[in-house]
């Protein structure tokens, strides 16, 4: 049987109906007397315990926990909690003169005052050219940086340019901690599919574990009989397709946990963009915002490797933009149908 919380008005007017049960004759709906302000001030601090009560009893339900809560429950269920935040890293190019050293440490900074930190050592060989590992100094998906991002040393080095620029794939794999809604989400999930040994829940399970990774399939038998394969994606990132290092970031993970004699591969899915052709009315900035994040979010809830992404289902997302009152899509004029490792894109929405 459910419990309903009195509200505060009906706290009051029992309070001061307990007085005058008590006093007999008295009167403490008197708005000037004192028995009732006793009995408002009683009745208000019944609402703050109901309310603190009905507080906790949210605690008590990983569905509903707040985020201290939320990771006790996580600390319980899941071995590594809540994934913290991740450093970018990757290769930069430096020129100067050869055999000049570059140390260890040596601080580079972006036009935005984001600071990396070398990770080993490197000397400009004969060509002018150095390539190393660098690290942003703070975690973050913010330091991320695509491939041809100037950077600058920090510090002079003799024999060494200032200037330096991120190589392929870029600066990758930085990521933010995880968010309450993700922790709720991978908590659930092992709650309702409790570890098996290697099962298709385990392979994603394992894939979610990776700081960065949001989104994670399992592919039976895609290159045989009993063997694994993980697609997965990170859509905190600029491009939600992994790259190369964050792929095999997961394939190590996962190779670590796995069962030893499981055929397993983490694959990253080939991206599949669908560009957008809307009419809508009314047709203002402030709905076209609307609708451009509507279908984003239709992407990032419902779009998955190999499986259609239906027409109807683009236009009830459109239909429930804020502000959006009528429209007409013009592209695509069909279900979109990927690939078993396509992964359908959000691209470009134009206006008709």
């Amino acid at each position: 049987m459910s419990f309903d919380r009195p509200t505060l008005a009906e706290l009051v007017d029992a309070q001061l109906g307990e007085i005058e049960t008590r006093l007999p004759g008295a009167d403490a709906r008197l708005r000037q007397s004192n028995l009732n302000v006793l009995g408002r001030v009683q009745a208000g601090g019944l609402h703050q315990l109901y309310g603190y009560l009905s507080w906790l009893a949210q605690q008590l339900f990983p569905d509903t926990a707040e985020s201290e809560f939320l990771d006790r429950w996580a600390g319980i269920w899941l071995p590594e909690g809540r994934k913290p935040a991740a450093l970018a890293q990757g290769s930069v190019r430096l020129g100067g003169t050869p055999g000049t050293l570059i140390p260890a440490g040596t601080a580079l900074t972006r036009a935005d005052d984001r600071e990396y930190l070398s990770t080993a050592e490197g000397v400009i060989k004969a060509d002018g050219s150095a390539d190393i590992p660098v690290a942003a100094r703070e975690a973050g998906a913010a330091a991320n940086a695509d491939t041809g991002t100037a950077l600058t040393v920090t510090t002079p080095i003799a024999g060494l340019q200032s200037s330096a620029s991120v190589i392929a794939p870029g600066l990758t794999q930085g990521a933010d901690e995880e968010a309450d809604a993700a922790l709720r989400q991978r908590l659930i999930a092992r709650i309702q599919n409790p570890p098996q040994g290697g099962s298709a829940a385990d392979y994603v399970s394992w894939a979610l574990e990776v700081p960065g990774v949001t989104r994670a399939w399992h592919l039976p038998a895609l290159s045989g009989p009993g063997s694994n394969a993980v697609v997965f994606v990170r859509d905190g990132d600029a491009s939600p397709i992994p790259d190369a290092n964050e792929v095999a970031t997961v394939q190590a993970h996962i190779d670590a946990v796995r069962p030893v004699t499981a055929d397993f591969t983490a694959l990253a899915p080939a991206p599949l963009t669908v560009d957008y052709r809307v009419r809508v009315t009314p047709n203002t900035s402030a709905v076209r915002a609307a609708v451009v994040t509507a279908l984003q979010n239709l992407h990032e809830r419902e779009a998955e490797p190999g499986a259609t992404l239906y027409l109807s289902r683009i236009n009830e997302a459109i239909s429930q933009a804020d502000g959006e009152f009528d429209h007409v899509l013009f592209a695509p004029t069909a279900d979109v149908v990927p690939a078993t490792l396509q992964m359908p894109l959000c691209g470009d929405v134009t206006w008709q």
